[in-house]
């Protein structure tokens, strides 16, 4: 089950709520609190693009910049051998570092 929404570059974690009988989401990734409820998952989608659309408005109105999800920088530490193995996996897939670990990172998280 696919249990999240993206809109606008923002993605939210949808949950159900057995005893309201709806259904919740949150913007992921950011350190602001969005959260949103519906009924159904059409209402449920409304709610999630009025709220990310209010949510910006707010910041602007405020000159504030808006909480980015995520600036496309990762800096990792794993274990020498792990980020060897990487490297040789990489020269093997004729591909960088950088672009071997964001095709698996891409296809672990499921990202098109």
């Amino acid at each position: 089950m696919n249990n999240i929404m993206t809109y606008r570059g923002y993605t939210a974690r949808i949950e159900y709520d057995n005893r309201d009988k709806i259904f919740v989401g949150r913007l992921a990734g950011i350190r602001d609190i969005v959260s949103f409820h519906g009924e159904s998952v059409t209402e449920l989608e409304a709610a999630f693009h009025e709220s990310v659309d209010d949510y910006l408005a707010a910041c602007a109105k405020l000159g504030q910049d808006p909480n980015k999800p995520s600036s496309g920088r990762l800096m990792l530490r794993i274990p020498p051998e792990v980020h060897g193995a990487a490297l040789v996996a990489a020269q093997a897939a004729g591909t960088s570092l950088n672009q071997w670990a964001a095709k698996v990172l891409a296809e672990a998280a499921h990202v098109d």
